[in-house]
């Protein structure tokens, strides 16, 4: 699913929001979120997930071609763990759409 793919499930589901409206709204969360974990800040969306930033430790590293040792650098990622609901949800979900029976 894309950012487009949410600008129009939002607009269909909420007949009173403008395309226009909806992806102003998509935006206006995605920047804020961004925003966010920019400034280090967690962000927790009960029975969605949770989103934070994890520090990767500085490693060394080989260049494919010439088989050079590279240091590289500490950096911070964003890090998405899924909640409880989220997961259970596509678990069920996956396990209909494939045919798989859980008994």
């Amino acid at each position: 699913m894309t950012r487009s793919d949410i600008v129009e499930e939002l607009a269909s589901r909420f007949s009173q929001l403008t395309h226009r409206d909806a992806e102003y709204a998509v935006k206006a969360i995605l920047d804020a979120m961004g925003e966010a974990l920019v400034r280090g800040h967690r962000i927790e969306i009960r029975g969605f997930g949770t989103f934070s930033v994890s520090r990767r430790s500085p490693r060394l590293g080989r260049n494919p071609r010439s088989g050079e040792s590279v240091q590289i650098p500490e950096k911070r990622v964003p890090h998405f763990k899924p909640g409880k609901a989220l997961r259970e949800a596509v678990d069920e979900r996956t396990a209909e759409i494939r045919g798989d029976s859980k008994t």
